[in-house]
Order: structure tokens, then C-alpha cells, then sequence
């Protein structure tokens, strides 16, 4: 199949560009901070080390899979390998759900790669559930770095713009509930900036509701819980995708 070739290649150029040594640096630089961490704790130094650990890899997978993505498009843009895609007698559609799938394959290993060696402090229940949650997760972060690295065409304003929308997203449930505090001034303006922030968050994904440190810690949630909260990041995935396709189509 086409896009299966598209696949193979994003996952080729992955391994020769570097990302595995990346990633096995991250570990290699989490697991060792976290060890430096537990040590200074006085008590429930294996919980420390296992949150420190996980939220680290958690940056770093982000940080790998986006920037994976947006240098890989780059570097077809400029050298001019995406016109020449452009001209085989493949469909626009299947050239972009190729590259896609290629990234969110590439994001499903490194979430099992990351997960191993939380398995060091964590059961193997809340470990599998984690690195689920962050596959999915590592997928809407490459259907985003897509979607902005084929419209923009830049490496900054991609990364950039890729960025901020996963953090605003991540920190959205930290400014709802700030804005919500019953110490905070009750004026016009407060309740004008608290219905805006509502609001945004209803078009942004619930990233603060997936791959909790705590899963680990203490156990997953309720499965209903879990089970929307991965499947939210699925269905924005799958909007993200659309709009990739929808905007990659009508590009002359």
C-alpha cells in the first residue's frame, strides 16, 4: 500500500536522524536524577523517584515527537522532496495519512520504550495504562506538529506554535480552577475572563486528564474515567487529521 511506504520511511528517517540515541539519553538522564532526588527524600523515596521519572519522559517524549515531526517536513521542503512527492500519481490524502501514520507508529514506541523502566516502581497495570495513555497522547502531538509544520512550512514558528498549543491545553484545567477560587475578586472582568476561559477549553484537548504521574503512584482511575480521557485525545487526533488533509488538498 502507498501509504504504508510513507509509514516506513517516517519511522527510517526517525532511527537515522538520531532519535534513538535521544531517547535513550532521556532515560538514561531521567532515571539518574531521579535516583539523585530519592536519595535526599526522608520518606517514600520509590514514589519520588517514579514521579520524577515519569514526568520527565513525559516532556521528553513530547518534546522528541514533535520535533521529529516538524524537522522531518522541513527537510522535505527544502529539499524540494515534497514537490516531487506532490507529482506522483498518489493521492494528497494518502501521502499526508501516510506521513501521520509513520509519526504515530513512532510515538507508540517510544511510549513503550519509556514505560520500561517505570516498570523499576510502578505495577505493570499502572505502568501498561500509562504508556496507553501516552501513546495516544505522543499521536495528538504529532497530528498537531504536522497540521502546523505542512501549513506554516517554518521550523519555528511550527515548533513554536505546536508548543503552545499543548501547554495551554496541559495548563487549561490549572486556569479554569484558578479562575474559580472564591478568592479571587468578583468584578465584571473576572467573570468575563472565567466564561472565555470555559469556553477555550471546550475546543482544546483535556491533556491534564491523561498520563497522570499519580496512575503510577496509586493505581489508574475508574476505567469510564480513563476510557474518555484516551479517547478524547484519539478524537481530536483524528480532527487534527482532518484538518491536515483538508488544508494539504487544497494547497496549489
Amino acid at each position: 500500500m502507498p501509504a504504508a511506504i510513507f509509514t516506513r520511511l517516517a519511522l527510517i528517517e526517525a532511527r537515522r536522524g538520531g532519535l534513538v540515541w535521544l531517547a535513550g539519553l532521556s532515560i538514561v538522564t531521567a532515571v539518574a536524577l531521579g535516583g539523585f532526588l530519592a536519595q535526599l527524600a526522608i520518606t517514600e523515596s520509590r514514589l519520588l523517584q517514579a514521579a520524577v521519572v515519569a514526568a520527565l519522559l513525559r516532556v521528553c517524549a513530547v518534546f522528541a515527537i514533535a520535533s521529529q515531526v516538524v524537522a522531518s517536513v522541513r527537510r522535505e521542503i527544502d529539499d524540494k522532496r515534497l514537490e516531487l512527492l506532490l507529482a506522483l500519481p498518489l493521492s494528497r490524502s494518502t501521502q499526508y495519512l501516510g506521513r501521520l501514520a509513520g509519526f504515530i507508529a513512532l510515538g507508540f514506541v517510544l511510549a513503550l520504550t519509556f514505560a520500561v523502566p517505570l516498570a523499576l516502581w510502578a505495577p505493570p497495570a499502572a505502568v501498561a495504562g500509562w504508556a496507553l495513555s501516552l501513546a495516544c497522547e505522543l499521536a495528538l502531538v504529532a497530528a498537531t506538529a504536522l497540521f502546523f509544520a505542512m501549513t506554516l512550512a517554518q521550523l519555528v514558528p511550527a515548533l513554536a506554535a505546536t508548543a503552545g498549543l499543548y501547554f495551554l491545553a496541559r495548563s487549561m484545567g490549572a486556569m479554569q480552577a484558578i479562575a474559580a477560587s472564591p478568592l479571587t475578586e468578583d468584578s465584571f472582568l473576572h467573570e468575563l475572563g472565567r466564561h472565555a476561559l470555559d469556553a477555550l477549553a471546550l475546543v482544546l484537548p483535556a491533556l491534564d486528564r491523561v498520563t497522570r504521574t499519580e496512575w503510577l503512584l496509586y493505581g489508574l482511575a475508574d476505567v469510564r474515567s480513563y476510557a474518555l480521557a484516551v479517547g478524547g485525545m484519539l478524537v481530536y487526533t483524528a480532527l487534527l487529521a482532518a484538518a491536515g488533509v483538508f488544508d494539504f488538498e487544497r494547497r496549489a
